[in-house]
């Protein structure tokens, strides 16, 4: 299993980004992605998660409202498409994931099984 993030970059205030996570080796049926960043100094943060067929999607309080995490199961993508970003925004993001069945908390890191590289995500103010 293999997962790709990209999409990052560099954006001014105010704007927008959209994030991709390709996967390998998995349906995503089942499956449950989340969306991770890190800023150097900082503790890993969970920010987002859609889990199995349903699609149910969970959200930080951070992001909520700015952020929408969603899937194309026959591209086997997982996409954050990230709108009015601010300078806190700034990070290096990952996308994890976890076969299912779900049963875990979102944004604990340990509940997933794969890790893709991560992507930078830089917001100039």
């Amino acid at each position: 299993v293999q997962l790709q993030a990209s999409g990052g970059g560099l954006v001014q205030s105010g704007g927008s980004l959209r994030l991709s996570c390709a996967v390998s080796g998995l349906s995503l049926d089942d499956a449950a992605i989340g969306w991770f960043r890190l800023v150097p100094g900082q503790k890993r943060e969970g920010i987002t998660c859609i889990v199995g067929r349903d699609g149910r999607a969970f959200y930080e309080d951070s992001v909520k409202g700015r952020f929408t995490i969603s899937r194309d199961n026959a591209k086997k993508t997982v996409y954050l498409q990230m709108n009015n970003l601010n300078a806190e925004d700034t990070a290096v993001y990952y996308c994890a994931l976890d076969r299912g069945p779900w049963n875990k908390v979102y944004y604990r890191a340990l509940s997933y099984e794969y890790w893709g590289q991560g992507t930078l995500v830089t917001v100039s103010s």
